[in-house]
């Protein structure tokens, strides 16, 4: 997933976060990493290493058509930035 530098990722990670129903920690504990991570990905202070937005890109396909509509709104608003 090629996700530029001008899409917010931490509103990707949320989102899907709260797609699953997951807190912070469980969400943490499905990539595999700390909840400090998490929270730090979704305040815009890190972003996630190439590993985990491979993760991140295989949680989105595995649920489905919400999963599609999420990344396609985020990918849309990423090129849309790039063209403004």
């Amino acid at each position: 997933m090629e996700l530029g530098k001008s899409l917010k990722i931490s509103d990707l990670i949320r989102e899907l976060r709260q797609q699953l129903d997951l807190s912070q920690q469980k969400f943490a504990a499905k990539l595999g990493v700390s909840l400090r991570t998490v929270n730090r990905w979704e305040n815009g202070f890190t972003e996630p290493s190439q590993m985990a937005l491979k993760l991140i890109e295989e949680m989105l396909q595995k649920i489905g058509e919400p999963g599609k509509k999420v990344l396609n709104e985020y990918l849309l608003k990423a090129k849309q930035r790039e063209n403004s």
